[in-house]
Formats: structure tokens, sequence, C-alpha cells
């Protein structure tokens, strides 16, 4: 008898230079099912995509040190990985219409770690 194998859990890169607000989120799409690995910047985050190429969502701030924030972030993902989601969030700043389109979701600060988890879902759902 030939047993399925399991699919692997979907991998979640989470981008945020606040380390306290990067480990919440980290541990709770863990808890949810999620592998994830962190980055603290844009930068950060676009080296390890090209060493990860089995990432599906990215969840990134906006405002972050670096040469590139979270919009920007969210751009290049959409013109060098567009088969991956990305959900952006900020307490400060608002994506513009054009931006909306790289985005599977924008999910402004303060946010329940449930919304957290659900805008991950709905971005593995539309990627």
């Amino acid at each position: 008898m030939k047993t399925a194998l399991a699919a692997p859990p979907p991998l979640i890169l989470v981008v945020d230079d606040e380390p306290l607000i990067r480990w919440v989120n980290a541990d709770v799409l863990t808890d949810a099912g999620f592998t994830v690995i962190q980055a603290a910047n844009g930068d950060e985050a676009l080296e390890l995509l090209e060493s990860h190429r089995d990432v599906r969502v990215v969840f990134t701030d906006v405002e972050m040190p670096g040469l590139i924030d979270g919009f920007a972030l969210a751009g290049r993902i959409h013109r060098q990985w567009p088969e991956i989601g990305v959900v952006v969030t900020s307490g400060r700043r608002c994506p513009a219409a054009a931006l909306d389109s790289k985005m599977q979701c924008f999910l402004p600060k303060p946010y329940s770690l449930d919304h957290v988890v659900r805008a991950i879902g709905e971005a593995l759902n539309k990627a």
C-alpha cells in the first residue's frame, strides 16, 4: 500500500525591522502551520528570495531601513517573482492605487494576529 507524501507547508517570508514584531508574526504563522523565514529589511528579503525559490508569500512592513521599502519590495516581487503573493502592512502609509495590483493585500496597523493569518491564507489562494 502506497502512502501519499504530504506536501510541505507553504514557506512565508516575514520582513520587518522591528525584531519583536517580526518574531511574534513568525511565531503566529508557524503555529498556523506555515514554515517561516525572516528578514530585517527589504535588502535582506531580496537576498532570501534569491536563495529560497520556494517562498509562497511575503509579509512585509513598509517603513524599514535600507535601500528598499515595503512598497518597492512588493513591486520588485511582482516583476521578478509574480507567482509569490505579497501582503504589505503599515501604520503610517497607505498604498497608492497603482501598487494595489502588486499586492494581494494591504493590512493596516494595528492588526490582530488572526488578521495576519487570514491575509496570508488569502494571498496563498490568489498567488
